[in-house]
Protein backbone atom coordinates (compact mmCIF):
# COMPACT_ATOMS: atom_id res chain seq x y z
CA UNK A 1 0.00 0.00 0.00
CA UNK A 2 0.94 3.67 0.25
CA UNK A 3 3.81 4.66 2.10
CA UNK A 4 4.17 8.03 1.64
CA UNK A 5 1.71 10.81 0.35
CA UNK A 6 1.87 14.35 -0.78
CA UNK A 7 -0.63 16.80 0.58
CA UNK A 8 -0.61 19.75 -1.75
CA UNK A 9 -2.52 22.48 -0.73
CA UNK A 10 -3.62 26.11 -1.60
CA UNK A 11 -5.14 27.35 1.82
CA UNK A 12 -8.99 26.98 0.17
CA UNK A 13 -11.13 25.23 2.41
CA UNK A 14 -11.94 21.97 0.12
CA UNK A 15 -7.92 21.99 -0.10
CA UNK A 16 -7.89 21.81 3.83
CA UNK A 17 -10.66 19.45 4.18
CA UNK A 18 -8.21 17.22 0.90
CA UNK A 19 -5.43 17.33 3.05
CA UNK A 20 -7.73 16.33 6.65
CA UNK A 21 -8.66 13.41 4.33
CA UNK A 22 -5.11 12.47 3.56
CA UNK A 23 -4.09 12.48 6.89
CA UNK A 24 -6.60 10.34 7.97
CA UNK A 25 -5.83 8.10 5.19
CA UNK A 26 -1.72 7.95 6.13
CA UNK A 27 -3.24 6.64 9.76
CA UNK A 28 -5.25 4.18 8.86
CA UNK A 29 -2.54 3.02 6.55
CA UNK A 30 0.36 4.02 8.55
CA UNK A 31 1.83 5.77 5.90
CA UNK A 32 4.14 9.47 6.41
CA UNK A 33 2.99 12.72 4.70
CA UNK A 34 4.68 15.52 3.08
CA UNK A 35 2.98 18.96 3.04
CA UNK A 36 3.31 21.10 -0.18
CA UNK A 37 2.66 24.66 -0.12
CA UNK A 38 3.46 26.24 -3.79
CA UNK A 39 4.25 29.54 -3.64
CA UNK A 40 4.27 31.79 -7.54
CA UNK A 41 6.54 34.26 -7.50
CA UNK A 42 5.33 38.21 -8.01
CA UNK A 43 5.09 39.28 -11.98
CA UNK A 44 5.29 43.56 -12.04
CA UNK A 45 5.11 45.79 -14.96
CA UNK A 46 6.08 48.17 -12.91
CA UNK A 47 8.77 50.27 -13.96
CA UNK A 48 10.14 52.34 -10.28
CA UNK A 49 12.44 49.97 -8.69
CA UNK A 50 11.85 50.97 -4.98
CA UNK A 51 8.15 50.54 -5.68
CA UNK A 52 9.04 46.88 -7.00
CA UNK A 53 11.08 46.44 -4.23
CA UNK A 54 8.70 47.71 -1.46
CA UNK A 55 6.01 45.48 -3.15
CA UNK A 56 8.12 42.47 -3.37
CA UNK A 57 9.09 42.23 0.15
CA UNK A 58 5.39 43.02 1.15
CA UNK A 59 4.00 39.86 -0.92
CA UNK A 60 6.94 37.34 0.61
CA UNK A 61 6.42 39.15 4.01
CA UNK A 62 2.29 37.79 3.14
CA UNK A 63 3.45 34.66 1.22
CA UNK A 64 5.71 33.18 3.96
CA UNK A 65 2.95 34.23 6.94
CA UNK A 66 0.13 32.78 5.14
CA UNK A 67 2.53 29.33 4.06
CA UNK A 68 3.85 29.28 8.26
CA UNK A 69 0.05 29.14 8.88
CA UNK A 70 -1.16 26.51 6.26
CA UNK A 71 1.97 24.09 7.31
CA UNK A 72 1.57 24.56 11.27
CA UNK A 73 -1.71 23.47 11.14
CA UNK A 74 -1.08 20.37 8.60
CA UNK A 75 1.70 19.43 10.77
CA UNK A 76 -0.25 19.66 14.11
CA UNK A 77 -3.28 17.93 12.42
CA UNK A 78 -0.53 15.41 11.61
CA UNK A 79 1.30 15.06 14.60
CA UNK A 80 -2.39 14.75 16.68
CA UNK A 81 -3.36 12.02 14.50
CA UNK A 82 0.01 10.51 15.10
CA UNK A 83 1.30 10.58 11.25
CA UNK A 84 4.51 11.42 10.40
CA UNK A 85 4.70 14.85 8.74
CA UNK A 86 7.51 16.78 6.72
CA UNK A 87 6.37 20.30 5.20
CA UNK A 88 7.87 21.83 1.96
CA UNK A 89 7.10 25.16 0.50
CA UNK A 90 8.14 25.76 -2.91
CA UNK A 91 8.27 29.17 -5.30
CA UNK A 92 7.86 28.19 -8.69
CA UNK A 93 5.17 30.24 -11.44
CA UNK A 94 3.77 26.51 -12.17
CA UNK A 95 2.28 25.11 -9.14
CA UNK A 96 1.03 21.88 -11.10
CA UNK A 97 4.83 21.53 -12.19
CA UNK A 98 5.80 21.77 -8.42
CA UNK A 99 3.90 19.08 -7.40
CA UNK A 100 4.83 16.88 -10.14
CA UNK A 101 8.63 17.48 -9.41
CA UNK A 102 8.08 17.42 -5.64
CA UNK A 103 6.32 13.96 -5.75
CA UNK A 104 8.91 12.65 -7.93
CA UNK A 105 11.97 13.93 -5.71
CA UNK A 106 10.34 13.16 -2.37
CA UNK A 107 9.83 9.73 -3.19
CA UNK A 108 6.19 10.01 -2.68
CA UNK A 109 3.69 6.89 -4.05
CA UNK A 110 0.42 9.05 -3.42
CA UNK A 111 -0.87 12.34 -4.36
CA UNK A 112 -3.64 13.90 -2.21
CA UNK A 113 -5.63 17.18 -3.38
CA UNK A 114 -8.67 18.87 -3.88
CA UNK A 115 -10.09 18.45 -7.12
CA UNK A 116 -9.99 22.16 -7.35
CA UNK A 117 -8.42 25.49 -5.38
CA UNK A 118 -8.82 28.60 -5.25
CA UNK A 119 -10.48 30.61 -7.69
CA UNK A 120 -9.47 33.88 -9.88
CA UNK A 121 -7.29 33.66 -12.91
CA UNK A 122 -5.83 30.27 -11.79
CA UNK A 123 -9.64 28.70 -12.67
CA UNK A 124 -9.40 30.36 -15.88
CA UNK A 125 -6.57 29.18 -17.28
CA UNK A 126 -7.31 25.44 -16.06
CA UNK A 127 -7.35 23.34 -12.79
CA UNK A 128 -3.71 22.55 -11.11
CA UNK A 129 -5.19 19.59 -10.16
CA UNK A 130 -6.16 18.24 -13.91
CA UNK A 131 -2.65 19.47 -14.90
CA UNK A 132 -0.77 17.23 -12.28
CA UNK A 133 -3.07 14.38 -13.58
CA UNK A 134 -2.02 14.53 -16.81
CA UNK A 135 1.56 15.26 -15.98
CA UNK A 136 2.70 12.21 -13.55
CA UNK A 137 2.48 8.52 -13.10
CA UNK A 138 2.09 9.00 -9.17
CA UNK A 139 -1.23 7.83 -8.40
CA UNK A 140 -3.57 10.35 -7.39
CA UNK A 141 -6.28 10.47 -5.40
CA UNK A 142 -8.79 13.77 -5.95
CA UNK A 143 -11.03 14.94 -3.40
CA UNK A 144 -13.87 16.62 -4.02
Amino acid sequence: MYKHILLPTDGSDLSKAAVKHGIELARTIGARVTALVVSTPLNSLVVDASIVSTALDQYKALVASQTAKYLDNIKNNAVEAGVDCSALCIEHDKPYEAIVDTAKKQGCDLVVMASHGLRGVSAILGSETLKVLTHTSVPILVYR
